[in-house]
């Protein structure tokens, strides 16, 4: 499943690098990308795996790295 979220108050482009390494690595992602000038990220989730619980994961590691930082 395949998802697209715009990104605010997203402040450097080293962060966004961080969020995108970090979140890749949770179960259930097959990938993430994070566009910094677009204040963008890619998300792609596995099927098979629990999305929300997945996007709780996610979301978390968003504000360990960026604070500031939500997911719209």
């Amino acid at each position: 499943m395949k998802k697209a979220y715009k990104m605010t108050d997203l402040c450097c482009a080293n962060c966004a690098t961080e969020i995108e390494r970090n979140v890749a690595k949770i179960d259930g992602v097959n990938s993430c990308t994070v566009n910094f000038i677009a204040q963008k990220m890619l998300l792609d989730v596995s099927d098979t795996a629990d999305f929300d619980a997945v996007m709780k994961k996610v979301l978390h590691e968003v504000k360990r790295v960026e604070p500031d930082c939500d997911l719209v």
